[in-house]
């Protein structure tokens, strides 16, 4: 199999996202551990393999440096670090308290990177590979989630330095997403009906399965993508209908 005796760190793996890519990495063949404050409501599997689970709460660093550690003496390697835990609620910049906005950025930019600076040696005697799981928020305004934005602009400015930095022994890339169908995704867009209708916003028709996203790590982590590094790869399904199309459509119409 393509990632047959690799291993893979998953950050928030255990569901959504997170565990699309789990079982992506699966079915390529890799050993997968995924990590999480929780664990998961059920196993991660994929072909009748199961994701390995450790708790980890990214936000204390002493606990990150130690499950690096276990990882190394578990497995003895580590081929691919998947940088996806993140998220934000909905809040206004200025309706937020900056205390609550610090903590989006910590989330989404600061844990990455203390991540990543763990799992830093492991990764380069493999000559292995950083995928982060970034957003196309932080490639334009992002209203009501600015401070989740300017945490993704700054982890793929991050990825693109870390690429130059650890270069030739480590890759570093991102996946910059657009909306991803989830089992949370009624949260934000609905019921059936209501997904679809946004579904239809975007050029390919729907929103993204956690597979797809899933299928562009797998990608990024083989050696398929040997001379990619300092890539961010838009997974977003051509974006947003340009409006110029909408009105022809509805001239058409008329």
């Amino acid at each position: 199999m393509e990632l047959d005796g690799r291993v893979v760190v998953i950050t928030g793996g255990t569901r959504g996202v997170g565990a699309g890519i789990a079982r992506s990495f699966l079915a390529a063949g890799a050993e997968v551990v995924v990590c999480a404050r929780r664990p998961p409501h059920e196993p991660v599997t994929e072909g009748g393999r199961e994701a390995a689970y450790l708790p980890l709460d990214l936000r204390d660093q002493a606990a990150v440096h130690a499950f690096f550690d276990l990882v190394a003496h578990r497995y003895g390697h580590l081929d691919c670090l998947v940088n996806n835990a993140g998220g934000t609620p909905y809040r206004l910049l200025g309706e937020g308290e900056a205390q609550r906005h610090a903590r989006v950025v910590e989330l989404n930019l600061l844990a990455p990177m203390t991540a990543s600076l763990a799992a830093y040696g492991l990764l380069r005697r493999a000559h292995g590979s950083v995928v982060m799981i970034g957003s196309v928020s932080g490639t334009r305004p992002s209203p009501g989630t600015a401070a989740y934005g300017a945490a993704k602009a700054g982890l793929e400015h991050l990825a693109r330095s870390m690429a130059v930095e650890w270069a030739p022994e480590v890759r570093v890339n991102s996946l910059l997403l657009g909306m991803v169908r989830t089992e949370l995704a009624h949260l934000h867009y609905g019921d059936d009906a209501g997904i679809a209708a946004v579904g239809a916003t975007v050029p390919l028709g729907r929103l993204a399965e956690p597979a797809d996203v899933g299928a562009a790590a797998v990608f990024l982590a083989s050696d398929r993508a040997g001379y990619v590094s300092g890539a961010g790869l838009l997974v977003h399904g051509g974006g947003e209908r340009p409006a110029f199309l909408e009105a022809a459509t509805v001239n058409k119409e008329a």
